[in-house]
């Protein structure tokens, strides 16, 4: 079934937001100097606007760094291990974001000769490539007239355009695009364009709080602003409560290694690796009783700090006990870990090679360990 959306009646003001838009990036460009845009190659800009979805910018950089340091070409990433490419993804968080980029890096060498295409549907054919990372590379990297519809940009027109329709609905993103797309231009200005978005809705047209009207180069055609209404923009449907789910982690230390286990391959966090837990808040008595029915001897079990992570649509609200076990050689029991949890056997692994060589998602980093 399709959502009709009620369109904004005063859409000719876009007809004058270029100029005075694209005046005032380039007036303030300098000011927000950020690595993929002084090298704007199409890798470039694909890399990092996959690693900007969800996250600040001041936080992307040294990831963006490290990660070209590693993998300086399409070829290098789409021969990257699935260890190595988590471990520098580590920290960014929304891993299926990294996994989606090495799939797409194989399309781009099987298919497109190593290149990504100068073509916003055979880029928008790629994995983990959307309309907006689509509309971003078209237009930074190859001069194409395409807009990127992100946040920011549906929290600037909507202001600009006193427009009530929800940001989160899809088809709001869609007729966004439809009602800028005739005003783009070609060339470097495509790209300056849709950069000026950015910079606008992260420096003055805010997402929180009252925005900075006073030194926004479309004040002077904003309709919410006329009104004094800009703090009623944008619109959003409320989201769903958050599930909590509890549970117990173990920390296990057997010798010099400790105890991880790998994710399933599908569902949240998969693949990575992660220490062996249980659904619910043990009591250490129950958790000792636990570990002791698994083929465990436990030597000294101490509670850890409890800690809490928020995904978009689960909390975690986690308690842990890092445990001693006596040395058995080669001998390993049986996880601990309820098998309905997913996850592999556990590996046992020496701190030091945990730290360089494994992802532990920002979940379990509350765990980890120091070493």
């Amino acid at each position: 079934m399709s959502i009709k959306i009620t369109m904004p009646s005063d859409v000719q003001v876009l007809e004058q937001i270029t100029e005075p838009l694209l005046r005032w990036y380039h007036a303030q460009e300098t000011d927000r100097q950020l690595p993929w845009r002084e090298d704007p190659s199409p890798y470039h800009v694909w890399l990092s606007e996959i690693m900007l979805q969800q996250t600040r910018a001041a936080a992307v950089i040294p990831y963006y760094e490290a990660f070209l340091a590693a993998l300086p070409t399409i070829g290098n990433l789409a021969a990257c291990d699935d260890d190595r490419l988590m471990k520098l993804w580590q920290g960014l968080g929304y891993y299926s974001r990294a996994r989606n980029l090495k799939k797409a890096a194989g399309v781009i060498m099987e298919q497109h000769d190593g290149q990504l295409p100068a073509d916003f549907k055979a880029l928008r054919a790629l994995p983990g490539i959307g309309d907006y990372t689509a509309g971003a590379i078209a237009s930074i990297a190859f001069g194409l007239p395409a807009p990127a519809v992100d946040g920011n940009v549906l929290r600037t027109v909507t202001r600009l355009l006193a427009w009530p329709a929800d940001i989160l609905a899809a088809s709001t993103k869609k007729a966004t695009a439809e009602l800028l797309a005739p005003h783009y231009p070609t060339g470097h200005e495509a790209g300056a364009l849709n950069q000026a978005f950015m910079d606008l809705g992260a420096t003055i047209c805010l997402p929180h709080g009252t925005p900075h009207c006073a030194r926004c180069p479309l004040s002077r055609l904003c309709l919410s602003h006329a009104e004094g209404r800009e703090e009623e923009f944008p619109h959003k449907k409320p989201k769903k409560e958050r599930r909590k789910e509890k549970l117990t982690v173990f920390v296990l230390h057997q010798g010099p290694a400790i105890a991880l286990r790998r994710r399933p391959d599908s569902g949240l966090l998969a693949g990575l690796w992660e220490f062996p837990h249980v659904d619910g808040h043990l009591k250490k008595a129950e958790a000792l009783q636990l570990l002791q029915s698994k083929g465990y001897t436990i030597d000294c079990m101490v509670p850890m700090p409890a800690a809490k992570h928020i995904f978009s649509h689960i909390e975690w609200q986690m308690h842990g006990y890092e445990v001693w076990l006596s040395d058995r050689g080669d001998r390993i029991a049986e996880s601990p870990a309820d098998s309905t949890r997913g996850g592999q056997e556990l590996r046992w692994i020496s701190l030091p090679d945990v730290h360089t060589s494994y992802s532990i998602p920002s979940a379990f980093q509350h765990f980890l360990p120091a070493g």
